[in-house]
């Protein structure tokens, strides 16, 4: 499946409809942006079970600084709407390809519960022992 444009009115449904959704923020001025651009559409073609998408961080302000994003291009990756990878900069397709086979192999149920585990932590430390 090829790359697709994701927009501030796409993106919710975007994430909910794929298991595994791999954003590249970029803008038209961006040297490195356009030389990673066939490495992300060439991995789109080769991993057709995943959605690539491209964020326009000029046109789509919000998403960019929901990400806080400060420098392009920045690849974000999201499985079962769970945020698991962001790092600026142009990856080559061999570290593109082993980022890919690292994020299908991650045990969302342990990473489910890490975050429980965390989120309760939090809850307890912010109430006061009696």
């Amino acid at each position: 499946m090829a790359a697709i444009e994701i927009t501030k009115d796409t993106f919710e449904s975007i994430i909910a409809e794929n298991n595994i959704v791999i954003l590249d923020f970029w803008a038209s001025w961006c040297g490195p942006c356009r030389s990673f651009a066939p490495v992300f559409e060439a991995a789109s073609e080769k991993h057709p079970d995943i959605c690539f998408g491209k964020i326009d961080t000029e046109a789509e302000e919000e998403l960019a600084a929901f990400f806080q994003i400060r420098s392009i291009p920045t690849l974000v990756v999201i499985r079962e709407t769970i945020g698991l990878f962001q790092q600026p900069g142009a990856l080559p397709p061999e570290l593109l390809d082993q980022l890919i086979g690292q994020i299908k192999a991650v045990d969302m149920d342990e990473v489910r519960q890490k975050i429980a585990e965390e989120q309760k932590d939090g809850e307890s430390q912010g109430t006061p022992e009696a």
